[in-house]
């Protein structure tokens, strides 16, 4: 009969996750990693629910009632055109929206929860879907330019690269 020990010491690098070379030692990269796409799928789930809970409901009332709470003059150009903007949003919008938010939120949960069991397979997942993701934020950066997406690219770059790091160095570590 084996012991818990030596079985996991049995584990395949191809296989299901990194303890053979750590018992127990947990990565602190891929903990981090793993907790921030945790906490990005929070927020788009979150993201999500918002849109779909305003499907049947008047965007452009409750922007106008929410300036009005905030006591902001609504005679204003931002109150005006944000007024605009919202007027613009329907129902089949919010749908579409509410939906990739949960998709991509449903992918980040697999990828975080993959991450933080140390699954090899979580890591060239993250790696495929954050590299491939990366021309269309260069995209936005260039065309929709805002501080919020240069800082979130350049956290999705940082994991990029931690994780290539951290893949070469594993497989290198273990010979393969």
């Amino acid at each position: 009969m084996q012991t818990k020990e030596s079985s996991t010491a049995e584990v395949k690098y191809g296989g299901a996750s990194h303890k053979e070379k750590s018992a127990g030692h947990h990565s602190r990269g891929l903990l981090v990693v793993g907790v921030f796409k945790i906490c990005k799928a929070i927020f788009f789930g979150a993201l999500a629910i918002g849109a779909l809970n305003l499907v049947h409901k008047n965007v452009g009332d409750l922007v106008m009632r929410l300036f009005s709470w905030l006591h902001v003059n609504q005679t204003g150009r931002l109150v005006s055109l944000v007024l605009d903007k919202a007027d613009l949003i329907d129902g089949h919008h919010l749908r579409q929206a509410g939906m990739l938010a949960f998709g991509y939120a449903c992918v980040c949960v697999v990828e975080g929860t993959g991450l933080l069991l140390e699954k090899v397979w979580a890591e060239y997942v993250t790696i495929v879907l954050t590299a491939g993701a990366l021309p269309w934020e260069v995209y936005e950066l260039i065309y929709h330019f805002s501080y919020f997406k240069v800082g979130l690219s350049f956290l999705n770059v940082l994991v990029l690269l931690y994780l290539l790091w951290f893949v070469r160095k594993t497989r290198r570590e273990t010979g393969r």
